[in-house]
């Protein structure tokens, strides 16, 4: 039973940052335990830790590592969701989940096998994904069109760690530069990803 609600409250937690001593109050057992059912799902590849980005910061980060289901559907049926409609906070973190599946896949399918990481700071910036040492930022934004106010966290990062690229994928309906950054719509993202245009 413990484990049970443990899997409800994991889904929960699908792509955020994870505290233990959180979840393990809420699943009534202690907080090794709740690590030791995190371990399960790691170790039978049905999620995976991303690590916080640890390269030489200036500002202070989140060390915690944040969590991922290893399949959008598994996260949506232990939560029981319904169809997920374009324009919510849900549908933004199963597109952002989309995107990460896709760049674990290439990561491992490639041969490259490059680290996959993300960034936050204690005052709130984030990045989703960064790719090797720091080479790639990427931003995942499940809206038709990206604003300059969904660039702060990514000017952030490019400002305080100078990577190759600067990405943020989206739904917008075509490609454009704002400042340095490229704006990415989904399918071309995926198309350059596979074919080594992102990350070498």
């Amino acid at each position: 039973p413990a484990f049970a609600k443990f899997l409800e409250v994991a889904a929960f937690s699908n792509g955020e940052v994870v505290n233990f001593t959180n979840i393990a109050r809420e699943c009534g057992v202690s907080g090794p335990t709740a690590k030791e059912y995190f371990q399960i799902l790691v170790d039978t590849l049905l999620a995976r830790f991303v690590p916080s980005f640890q390269k030489k910061p200036k500002r202070r980060g989140i060390q915690a590592p944040k969590f991922y289901l290893f399949d959008v559907g598994i996260a949506n049926a232990l939560l029981k969701r319904g169809t997920i409609v374009e324009g919510n906070e849900i549908f933004g973190r199963a597109f952002e989940q989309f995107i990460f599946q896709e760049v674990v896949a290439h990561s491992h399918y490639s041969g490259l096998e490059y680290p996959i990481s993300y960034w936050r700071t204690a005052s709130g910036f984030e990045v989703d994904f960064v790719l090797g040492s720091g080479e790639v930022a990427l931003e995942v934004k499940g809206v038709a069109e990206v604003q300059s106010h969904h660039l702060r966290s990514v000017y952030a990062f490019r400002q305080e760690y100078k990577p190759k690229k600067t990405i943020v994928v989206s739904l917008d309906a075509k490609p454009r530069n704002i400042a340095g950054i490229n704006v990415m719509p989904w399918e071309i993202f995926i198309r350059d990803l596979w074919t080594n245009l992102i990350i070498k």
